[in-house]
Formats: structure tokens, sequence, C-alpha cells
């Protein structure tokens, strides 16, 4: 039986994409879904909402995906428990603040800087890679508990710096009034406005806090991201980050440094957590010390654990579902229950009565224990996470068939 002409000319083009198994694989298919996604979310929401205050918070929430993509190298890949990663998501922040407003010129300093966003971008990276290094070396035999206490001061130390440094820094008062990047040229169009139907090319652009402008950003420098941590995941650091995951001594006795690949482990970490502290710095034009407390560093914890550390694909998906819980849910949860009783007739739930704030002030003062529930029904039902690595999903198997079979024998016993 002949083949078709068609199938003749698809067959060598099918064959080299490798559509099939590239749909078949669960992270790529996962990954595609998030990237058409990001790419319909500005248009679809303006049309359905004419509001660009989902775009907004998308916008924020992808600054979440980009430290749990950086934490993840930290503690998925090298496993070096680190409970201050919000200190270096400060140093970016405040890194890029200094030097693009005109807090210096109230400073001892007495003279103010506006570097170029695009620039302060990169060094606000390396400003917060270098103080992971910086961290990282005297933790260099600290391990479990202990790596994990250092870690936690360190996180303590620098949001109470920033407090006190006050004539540098502001203080209580934060630093306002951050500049704005801007290119030369943007193209708007539908996506970025309603009632817009041409696409137009905008000459010496300012984001001047546009949310679709900095949506736009972030899910680009999300997608770099995701490229680089990919490639160093495959690539021999990663492999050696994996061997002292599993076992630091026998890492050591294969030959790899130890020392300087903890190190790189802690600073490129870091690095994403500043390149994500300038874009804060940025996007939302105020730095204040409230904003990287120690609540941020668990945060950003819980969104790679119950994504599934070690996995790129879930870390992204574990920021968003814990963004999307701590944001969206948890805060319209009163008014949906106050609704749902007022609906079912159980309307006097909602008056207040003595010590009984209402049933909606009830829930908003329960919000976290809520929090907290769904978090640990998360980890019995999927201790892996949402979407875990191969290899963490093997590992937890083995381990439940070996405590099976350690049953069975001591009841035989």
């Amino acid at each position: 039986m002949s083949v078709p002409a068609t199938a003749q000319k698809r067959g060598p083009m099918w064959n080299r994409l490798r559509l099939r198994e590239r749909i078949r694989d669960r992270d790529t298919a996962i990954f595609g879904i998030l990237f058409i996604t990001a790419v319909v979310w500005p248009m679809a929401t303006i049309y359905a909402t004419d509001s660009t205050f989902l775009i907004a918070q998308a916008g924020h929430a992808g600054t979440y995906v980009l430290l749990a993509i950086g934490l993840n190298v930290v503690v998925g890949f090298a496993g070096l428990l680190d409970l201050g990663y919000a200190a270096f998501f400060a140093i970016g922040a405040y890194t890029y603040a200094l030097f693009a407003s005109n807090q210096l010129a109230s400073s001892p300093l007495h003279h103010e800087f506006h570097m170029p966003f695009w620039l302060m971008l990169f060094v606000g990276m390396v400003v917060a890679a270098v103080c992971g290094a910086i961290l990282g070396f005297p933790t260099l035999r600290l391990r479990g508990d202990y790596l994990a206490i250092v870690t936690l001061g360190f996180g303590e130390i620098v949001p109470q710096l920033f407090y006190n440094f006050d004539q540098w820094t502001g203080g209580i008062n934060a630093i306002g009034n951050i500049d704005q990047p801007s290119l030369p040229y943007w193209i708007t169009g539908p996506w970025a406005e309603a009632g817009i139907t041409t696409i137009k090319l905008v000459p010496n652009f300012s984001f001047a806090y546009d949310p679709v402008a900095f949506y736009v950003l972030i899910v680009i420098l999300v997608i770099l991201a995701v490229i680089l941590v990919r490639n160093l995941h495959s690539s021999r650091l990663g492999r050696a980050w994996m061997a002292i995951r599993e076992d630091e001594v026998a890492a050591a006795a294969m030959g790899i440094n130890t020392v300087t690949t903890k190190l790189l482990a802690f600073a490129i970490g870091a690095s994403f957590s500043g390149f994500a502290g300038a874009y804060y710095g940025a996007s939302f034009g105020i730095v204040s010390p409230d904003s990287f407390l120690f609540t941020v560093s668990i945060t950003v914890l819980v969104m790679i654990v119950l994504g599934g550390m070690g996995n790129i694909t879930g870390v992204i998906v574990g920021a968003l579902a814990i963004y999307f819980v701590l944001n969206n849910l948890l805060p319209a949860l009163p008014a949906q229950v106050e609704s749902l009783a007022d609906s079912v007739g159980l309307g006097s739930l909602n008056v207040q009565n003595g010590d009984w704030p209402g049933l909606a002030g009830e829930t908003q003062r329960i919000a976290f224990l809520l929090y907290g529930l769904i978090l640990v029904v998360m980890m019995l039902l999927r201790p892996q996470g949402l979407v875990p690595s191969r290899v963490r999903e093997q590992e937890l198997k083995h381990d439940a068939v070996l405590e099976e079979e350690t049953a069975v024998e001591q009841a035989h016993a």
C-alpha cells in the first residue's frame, strides 16, 4: 500500500520536530499550556473585565515565580536549606532603588543617581550574587538545621539594616518615586487597552506603572530564567549539585569540589532573587523593609515544596497556586462564606453578637488556619508535590515500598 504524498512530505518535518513525543512529555506539555496562557492572558482579561487589574496581579505573581526558580537552585538542586532568601530579594530591590531615585541626595553622599533600569537589572543581580557567595562561604561546613539557622539569621539581619540605616535607605519611610523603565520603541495593540483594534508603534515609551508593559517584561524574564536554569540543570554543574544533594561525602570522594559547587549554588540562586528585586522596585515604585520579612522566605519555600522540589515546571505551578491562594482565595473567602450563609437561610450567623464577629469576621480570623490546613492536606495526599521531578517521585515510591515491607516483616515477626 503506497503512502500518500502529503504524508511523505509531512513525515520528515514531523519527525524532526518530534511533536508527538513533546506532547506526551508531561513537563513540555505544562510549559506549552503556561506559555499559551501567558500570551492570551492580557487580551482575555481586558476583554472579560475591561480592566488591567488581573494583568497587574499576574505581573506580581511573576515576581514570585522568579523567586521560586532561584530558590529551587539552592534547595531543589543542591539540597541546601535557605530560610533567608528574602534578604537577597531586598538587596536587589534596594540596589535599584538607591540608584534610580532621589534618595541618595538626602544621604551623607549628597548626590543622587539615576541609572538606567536595564543596567541596574543586571547590577542588582550581580550584587545579590556576591552577597549570596559571602553568605555561603562561612556556612560551607554546615548542613541541615545548622545551615537553616544561619540563613535565617541573615534573612533577619538584612531588613533590620535597611530599617536602621535610615540616612541611606529612608528606614521605615521607604524609598519612593523610583524611576520607571523606558524603551526607544514599544508596540501596543488590543492586548494593552480595551477598545484598541489596531497595532501601533509607540516611540520613546515609558513604562509609567503600565501593568501590561510590566507583565510583558516579567514574562520575558521568566522565560529567560527557565531556559538558563534548565541548561544549568543538565550541565556538569547541575549534576554536581544533585550529587551533593544526595550524598556530599560521596560527591567529594568522586572528585567534586564541594566548596565551589555550593558557593555557586548560593550565588546563582541569590542572583535570581536580586533580578526579581530590581523588577519589584521598578514595578511598585516604592521599596520598604516591610516587604522583605521572614514570611516572604517561607512563602517561596512553600511554593517549591508544594509544586515539586527540584522540578522547574512544578516550581512554577506551585508558585502560581500559592500566590492564588494567598491573594485571591483567602481574601475573597469571608465574602463568599457570608453570601453562602444567606443563600441557605443561615443569615443569622452573619450578624455580630457579643464576641461573635459574624461569619465573615470569623472566617477572616481563621484564614491562615485554613491556609495551613490546605498545605497539610496537600502534603498528606501528595508529598512529592503537584508536579514532582521523576527522581523525587521514584525516591518516594521506593521509600514507601521499603516502609511497607518493613511493616509486613514486623507483623509476621
